[in-house]
């Protein structure tokens, strides 16, 4: 059968791969922002609605064609070239991409249907208002169901989480998902609860006393500091590194910042200890926190000491 039309390979538009390889680039940039600032949220909500696109279109691209009268947009998404004047591709809103997507992945829940749409819905407050919409959410709050939703829409194109974030980012996002799914974590709270009764039977006097000791002892350890969910008082947070160390020179000092994830948290004032990243996430103490210290750049670059500078040579040469 004679076909006297035929189409174009498809724009980039449309394309699943280009959708793709632009919602890593967006998450790159997210992971060079540390993940407590309003413009880490931004660029990983762009990432989002390019990975959901993508997934959408790696069902069909035509699914993401907006519908009108002409058809010139599935006509387009179908590679052929629409005869309009001005012509200029348009797809369907994001908020009807989740809902595409709810229909069709049997693994893509309403959940994530949800939290896609109320977090692109932030994003574009972010971007076309006043409001300053990212800032000052905690990320343990969203990076949860951020990561699980990213985790469904990239299997369902053959990725991983470790293929988009690479290995390191990708565990520390399956522990926080796991955490997040604990329900006997909740537990927590009437541990909490408890310490707190317990607390505040003491004395005035008593309390006074236990606040100081620790807020002298939280600057003393190693850890991040927060407020401890039962009492009030100064407490730590201690946890394990999730990315590599990076170095910066700030005034002659060499600055050594490394990402952590908490992992426990102890406060000696009321007694209150935690022990699971799950936990931790009921009380809102789950955040990712930056470790930083500070060197001496003149001790870090000193060429090493001459261990033989005092042995005269050794010359047996004949």
């Amino acid at each position: 059968m004679k076909q006297i039309v035929k189409p174009n390979p498809l724009p980039a538009t449309w394309r699943p791969q280009a959708l793709y390889d632009k919602a890593q680039r967006y998450i790159q940039q997210a992971q060079t922002i540390d993940k407590d600032q309003w413009d880490y949220a931004l660029w990983t909500s762009l990432s989002l609605e390019l990975l959901a696109r993508a997934a959408l279109a790696n069902v069909h691209p035509v699914l993401l064609a907006e519908p009108e009268k002409s058809g010139a947009n599935i006509i387009h998404a179908l590679g052929f070239e629409p005869m309009e004047k001005k012509f200029t591709p348009k797809s369907i809103s994001v908020a009807d991409v989740f809902r595409r997507l709810t229909v069709l992945l049997p693994e893509f829940l309403t959940d994530h249907e949800s939290f896609g749409i109320q977090r692109t819905g932030q994003r574009n407050a972010e971007l076309h208002s006043g409001e300053l919409a990212f800032d000052g959410a905690k990320g343990s709050s969203w990076q949860p169901r951020f990561y699980a939703t990213c985790k469904v829409l990239l299997e369902s194109m053959g990725f991983t989480l470790a293929d988009f974030v690479g290995e390191e980012e990708a565990e520390a996002a399956e522990q926080l998902i796991a955490a997040a799914a604990d329900e006997g974590a909740k537990a927590v709270k009437g541990e909490v609860e408890a310490h707190a009764k317990v607390w505040n039977a003491k004395e005035d006097g008593e309390r006074i006393t236990l606040v100081g000791q620790a807020k002298i002892w939280a600057q003393r350890q190693i850890g991040h500091r927060v407020d401890c969910p039962s009492c009030g008082s100064v407490a730590l947070v201690l946890g394990r590194p999730v990315a590599a160390a990076t170095r910066m020179l700030e005034d002659d000092m060499i600055v050594e910042k490394q990402e952590h994830l908490p992992t426990h948290f102890e406060c000696i004032a009321c007694g209150l200890k935690i022990n699971t990243l799950a936990k931790l996430t009921v009380v809102g103490l789950a955040d990712r926190y930056i470790n930083r210290q500070e060197y001496d750049a003149a001790e870090v670059y000193a060429p090493e000491p001459d261990e033989w500078a005092d042995y005269e040579e050794d010359n047996n040469e004949r």
